[in-house]
């Protein structure tokens, strides 16, 4: 009965010793870091397109890691690839040179566009200081201001048996569509103040489809790359150049565009 006993007693021992052995493994984790969590981003950028160029405001809600919604405001200048800029360098009798002029403008054209988009990101789990790949997709109001274009035209006119050249500051109308277009009757450019009283609005939609590239996507400070197709759409054709049997205006515009972003997300 003793051995029997003996023997028990160090199967026990024996049982508490591996329990034991068992209870104090250390637990494999596999660890990501992702940093702190944040929850909100403001970011401002700049837009290079195919024909101009853009500021925006960007406030965004960061709901995941990998989603983040925002509300854009940008505002821009957009050109007519169509424009030459030229100068005839001539002084005419007047005390002054001719001023380089874009032969056809009509308006200048400014926009700017609101929009609510989204961010996602398509790296699985980007690592620290690592780069991060996404795209984004956003829509909103768009609105178009056009401002006249205004070329300095020259008029010869007869006084008292003697003739005179006067320069006349001028915008494109139906009335003087003939001198405005005619190539000889154009001394320059007008001064750069001129048509801001004359300022007319269309309103339209527009949209974007980009593809970002992200540094250190969970971090404090937002720095971003992005490319991609834009477009915006009126409600009626935008004059940019004058239309003639070769020139037509169109109510839409696609660019494709590379913007810079930088940042702050906070909690």
């Amino acid at each position: 009965m003793l051995r029997i006993g003996v023997a028990f007693f160090i199967l026990l021992l024996l049982a508490g010793t591996m329990t034991g052995q068992k209870s104090f493994q250390p637990k494999q984790v596999d660890f990501e870091w992702k940093g702190i969590v944040y929850r909100n981003e403001y970011s401002g950028n700049v837009t290079l397109h195919t024909n101009g160029y853009s500021i925006a405001y960007n406030s965004g809600k960061i709901k995941t890691y990998y989603k983040t919604n925002y509300y854009h405001v940008e505002l821009g200048f957009m050109s007519d690839a169509r424009e030459q800029k030229q100068n005839k360098n001539i002084p005419l009798s007047f005390n002054k040179v001719s001023q380089s002029f874009k032969f056809g403008k009509q308006n200048q054209l400014y926009l700017l566009r609101v929009g609510k988009g989204t961010k996602k990101l398509l790296t699985d789990k980007a690592k620290r200081k690592g780069v991060a790949i996404g795209y984004n997709y956003e829509a909103g109001p768009s609105i178009a201001f056009l401002r006249p274009y205004y070329l300095e035209l020259i008029y010869n006119f007869e006084q008292d048996g003697r003739f005179f050249n006067e320069l006349r500051p001028e915008k494109y109308t139906e009335d003087n569509a003939e001198k405005f277009l005619d190539y000889n009757s154009i001394f320059g450019g007008a001064s750069g103040n001129k048509g801001w009283s004359d300022i007319s609005i269309v309103p339209g939609i527009q949209g974007k489809l980009g593809l970002f590239f992200s540094l250190g996507a969970f971090e404090e400070y937002a720095k971003a790359i992005e490319v991609g197709i834009m477009g915006d759409l009126f409600i009626r054709k935008i004059p940019i150049m004058v239309e003639t049997e070769t020139i037509s205006a169109k109510p839409y515009f696609f660019n494709f565009y590379i913007n810079i972003e930088f940042g702050k997300r906070t909690n």
